[in-house]
């Protein structure tokens, strides 16, 4: 389930990044909680 809302964050990181469609800080604060996200997972 974390991994799934993991690949979520980082797919909906890139969209934001290829498209400009969110703000600056939103598409960070995104890859910010999919990393972390992830490193709950594996920890």
């Amino acid at each position: 389930m974390l991994w799934t809302i993991a690949v979520l964050l980082l797919l909906l990181w890139i969209a934001g990044l290829v498209t400009s469609f969110m703000m600056g800080g939103l598409i960070h604060l995104l890859l910010v909680v999919a990393i972390i996200t992830i490193l709950v997972r594996v920890i």
